[in-house]
C-alpha cells in the first residue's frame, strides 16, 4: 500500500459520523417554516424532500425514513452555504431578541423615571412625540396604581417598536 492511499482511506466510524451529521443538518432544516427556508440555497430535490417531511410530521416512522433520506441527499449537496445561512437565520432571531428586551427595558425606564427618561430619549431621538410619550407614561403609571391592565405600557411599546424600528430599517 502508498503512503497516499493510508490518508485517502475513511474509517467507517468516521463516514457514520459524517452521515448522522448531515442527518441532523437536515432535521434543522426540516425544522424550519417555508419562510425561512426560502432563504436557504437548497437543490430542488432537497427542498422537495423537506416539504414532504413537513407533510408527514405527524408519522413518526415515516418521518424518520424521510429524515434518512433527506440525508442520504445533503450528501451530494455542499453543506456549508447551508450551515451559513442557518447561522444567518439564528443570528437574526438573537438580534431580534435582544432588540425586544431593549425596548421592554426602555419602556420600563420610561414609565418609572417619566420625564427625565422623556428627555433623555427625545435628546437620541428627536423623532418621537414628547407629548405622546408623557401622555402613554402618564396613562401606564395610572393603570399600574389602579391595578387596571397594562393597555397604556403596551401602546407605549408599540410606539417605540414603530419609531425604533422605522429608524433602523
Amino acid at each position: 500500500m502508498h503512503p497516499e492511499d493510508e490518508n485517502d482511506i475513511i474509517s467507517k466510524t468516521q463516514l457514520k459520523q459524517e452521515s448522522e451529521a448531515l442527518q441532523k443538518l437536515g432535521a434543522r432544516l426540516v425544522s424550519l417554516s417555508p419562510s425561512q427556508l426560502k432563504n436557504i440555497p437548497l437543490s430542488d430535490n432537497l427542498s422537495d424532500a423537506i416539504k414532504l417531511a413537513h407533510k408527514i410530521s405527524n408519522k413518526h416512522e415515516a418521518l424518520r425514513r424521510q429524515l434518512q433520506y433527506i440525508g442520504k441527499l445533503m450528501r451530494s449537496e455542499d453543506p456549508e452555504p447551508i450551515e451559513a445561512a442557518l447561522d444567518v437565520l439564528t443570528n437574526k432571531h438573537q438580534a431580534a431578541t435582544h432588540a425586544f428586551h431593549q425596548l421592554e427595558l426602555l419602556r420600563d425606564e420610561l414609565i418609572s423615571e417619566g420625564d427625565e427618561a422623556i428627555s433623555r430619549l427625545m435628546e437620541q431621538q428627536p423623532s418621537f412625540e414628547r407629548q405622546k410619550l408623557r401622555q402613554l407614561v402618564r396613562q401606564a403609571n395610572k393603570e399600574a396604581a389602579g391595578n387596571k391592565p397594562p393597555k397604556s405600557s403596551r401602546e407605549l411599546f408599540k410606539y417605540l417598536r414603530e419609531i425604533m424600528v422605522d429608524k433602523q430599517g
